[in-house]
């Protein structure tokens, strides 16, 4: 018996597949973020994905992706963000949702006192969570 040889020309490598472009946030964004995140109590800056992020107990609540500030939140907060503020759900590429975060819709961005009501939501939901350690690779 002989194996039949594949046609592997047919099959999509992932290798084939474009990555999306991901742009620079503007600046007065990354300040916003800043301000916005130092005021809460544990709070870590780091990066993820390139962009900067807040982190509580080891654990990411917020963070900025391109044009927009993202949040970590629980099962009630995420549904009544995409209904009271019109949030939608996170996919850093498309069809890879990121469940439990929403992308912060621009005017509650520009509300200092909305965006803080928000990361404080999301800041105490990462809070509940187990301390993890973090290591620097």
């Amino acid at each position: 018996y002989e194996i039949p040889k594949r046609d592997w020309s047919s099959d999509v490598c992932s290798s084939d597949l474009a990555m999306p472009k991901w742009t620079k946030p503007p600046d007065a964004l990354v300040s916003l973020f800043a301000k916005a995140t130092e005021k809460l109590p544990g709070v870590q800056s780091r990066r993820m994905f390139g962009y900067p992020a807040a982190f509580v107990n080891g654990h990411m609540f917020a963070g900025v992706f391109q044009a927009s500030v993202i949040l970590r939140l629980s099962e009630g907060d995420l549904a009544a963000a995409r209904v009271a503020i019109n949030a939608e759900l996170f996919e850093p590429t498309p069809g890879r949702v990121m469940r439990e975060y929403v992308v912060v819709p621009n005017a509650v961005v520009q509300s200092s006192k909305l965006l803080g009501d928000w990361l404080k939501r999301g800041h105490a939901f990462a809070s509940t969570m187990p301390a993890k350690p973090w290591t620097k690779a």
